[in-house]
This record gives structure tokens, sequence and C-alpha cells, in this order.
């Protein structure tokens, strides 16, 4: 069954890793955690354990981040990791709960129409009519469960779900306890418990945390990738999962189309050439790996079904030309001066210059 599903969970897709993990993992394991804090990091970084079996790296960056998130959830403390769009912040939050409690599912995506009773808890209202409040009318809510089991519960997008709403979470970080008061009762947190969250400050719709929501957590910022060797790590990894998880029938990307995508988004991003000679102009959006991810995907689906499988310049141009463009005039005129003074006179890029002007041209019909 589990072939058929299109994207696995974690613990499920990386379950030979986890239970190679488990038999070498003789360290402290604090109460209720599937794994040491030693192992979870060793999980998220990937390496190779003493018996010779390979664990692959889910993030690629500083292990010391990763080191101080885990450390946090030792503790009585929620994490709440940072950063802008696309930084492995989900991809880390779900690795992270998949390797302590052995199961990410308990989640809450937050958005702008998350209530009180999906963070809280329900009630079953037909139930609720005809017998009144009590524990058979009540709906559990992934917090509930995480408290009741000792589990990591993941908050995705906190500063997407509205102030009031963000704070009846206060109770449950400080004092460990859910309140029901329509029963004069409370869920009380099992050891292993504990909150991740995840959150930015750049996307529309950002609803910011209260200086009481704040305090509950402590905070590890996500930075985007260091170098350029690392981001394309990060792209090459991930684009070789997505085509696995969707059975693409394309041949795995050159690693020069991959370089040459990363190399663009990282000088649009940090408005210089990676040679340090030309200034230019950054649009609007952040141009994330994440996003690098999803053009490179895309090419490889018109590669795979409407190509010979290879993933070529053309491929790539409709996706990067998409990601760069947000703002129909004003990032228009920064990819048209990029394409120009950079794209064109670069040695060997003549093909992604044609290509990416032939994509503008049908952007531009179509509107």
């Amino acid at each position: 069954m589990e072939n058929h599903v299109l994207r696995a969970h974690a613990e499920q897709q990386f379950a030979e890793e986890l239970e190679a993990l488990k038999k070498v993992d003789d360290r402290h394991r604090p109460p209720n955690w599937h794994l040491s804090p030693w192992a979870v990091v060793t999980y998220l970084i990937g390496g190779k354990l003493k018996n010779g079996f390979e664990v692959s790296p889910k993030y690629i960056g500083n292990r010391r981040l990763m080191e101080i998130a885990v450390a946090t959830l030792t503790t009585d403390r929620a994490l709440l990791l940072y950063g802008l769009p696309g930084t492995a912040k989900s991809w880390v939050s779900e690795h992270l709960a998949a390797a302590i409690s052995g199961d990410s599912t308990l989640l809450i995506q937050g958005t702008a129409g998350t209530s009180e009773e999906a963070v809280r808890y329900g009630w079953n209202y037909a139930r609720l009519l005809a017998e009144g409040p009590s524990e058979a009318a009540l709906v559990v809510t992934p917090l509930m469960r995480g408290m009741r089991e000792g589990k990591t519960v993941r908050v995705e997008e906190l500063t997407r779900i509205t102030a009031d709403v963000q704070d009846t979470l206060i109770t449950v970080l400080s004092e460990k306890t859910l309140p029901i008061p329509e029963l004069d009762h409370e869920v009380q947190a099992t050891k292993g418990f504990n909150v991740i969250a995840t959150a930015n400050n750049r996307d529309k719709g950002v609803n910011e945390l209260s200086g009481a929501l704040k305090r509950r957590f402590n905070t590890v910022i996500l930075p985007t990738p260091a170098t350029m060797d690392e981001e394309i790590a990060i792209v090459q990894r991930r684009v070789a999962d997505l085509g696995r998880s969707l059975e693409l029938p394309a041949e795995a990307p050159a690693l020069e189309e991959i370089r040459r995508l990363v190399t663009i988004f990282r000088e649009l991003r940090g408005g210089v050439t990676v040679d340090g000679k030309t200034k230019l102009k950054s649009p609007s959006g952040t141009l994330s790996s994440a996003e690098a991810i999803s053009v490179v995907g895309s090419g490889l689906a018109l590669a795979a079904h409407f190509g010979d499988g290879r993933l070529t310049a053309h491929d790539l141009a409709s996706g990067l030309v998409g990601s760069v463009v947000k703002d129909p005039v004003q990032d228009r005129v920064v990819w048209q001066e990029y394409l120009e003074t950079v794209v064109r006179n670069r040695d060997g890029w003549k093909d992604l210059y044609r290509a990416c002007k032939e994509a503008e041209g049908d952007v531009m019909q179509g509107e």
C-alpha cells in the first residue's frame, strides 16, 4: 500500500535508517524518545555508523544548529524554527518529530482560518447536543494527543495563525496543561511532549508573535545555504528524492544545469554576480532553495513527458522565469536587465539565454 502513497511520512520513508540508528544507539534517551539526542542529530546530518551503515543527510548545513534544536527539545522549552521561506524549516521539523517520537503526523497547519478548536480541542456537536459535555463528545486535536502520549507536536506556519489563536498555546507551553473548563478537567502533558513551530517574516499575511508567546520558545534561525556547493547539494538530493517519489521516466539532471540555476538564484538574491564585479537588482520573490527544487522538478517532468528524458535549458526556462517574475512590472524589468547584462554574455550560457527569452515571450503572450 505504501508504494502507492504520493508522499510517505518521514518515519516511513526512512524507516531503515531509523531502525539502524536504534540498533547502535547506546546513549541516554530522554523519556519517550525513540532515539538519543546524538542519534537524532546523526539522523538529520547523516554519517557512517560504527557498523558501516550509511545514514543520508536530511539537512545540509551547520551541525551546531541541529544540536541546539535537539538540545532545546530535551528541556521543557518549545522550539521555534525561524527563517526565510524555503530554508527547510518544515523539512527539519518533520524529521525531528520522526526521529524523536517515531511519528511526524501530529501536525497543526497554520492558516488564517485556523481556529482555537483546531489547536486546543473541539466538540462532536451531535453528541454534545444529545449527551451534553463529556469525554466522548470531545474531538481530540494533534496537540491533545501529543500531550497524552508524550510525543512531539508540529505547528507549521505559526505566524499565519491569528494572534488570539496563537496565544492559546501559552498555557500549554508554560504550564504543560490543557484546561477543559466545560468538563472541569485538564489534560496534563506526559514526559516527552514538546512543540516544534515554524515561522517566517517574509510572506504576506504574517501575524507577529506576542512577547508572551515568544518567551515560551527557544528560537533557532535557519539560514539560506552558506555556499554555492552546499545549495547545489541540497537541490540535487531533494530533486533525486522527488524524481523517485513521482516515478518520473527521466534521467537525473546534469549537475551543470543545477549549478546554472543555483547561480542565477544566488546572484539575484544577493544583488551581485558571483565574481563580485556586477551589482544587480533583486526581484520581489525569495528565490529560495525550495523554489530551485521546484523549478528543476518541473523541468524534469517536461523532459520526461514532452522531451527525450534529458533536462535541458529549454525545460528549465519556463519554471525559472515564473519563479523570478512574481510582479509583472517590477520583476520583469529586473529579469530582463539580468538576462541582457549577465546571462547573455556568460560563456556556455547562450542556450539558456535563448530559452529564457523564448519562455518570457510565451508568458507575455499568455497575459
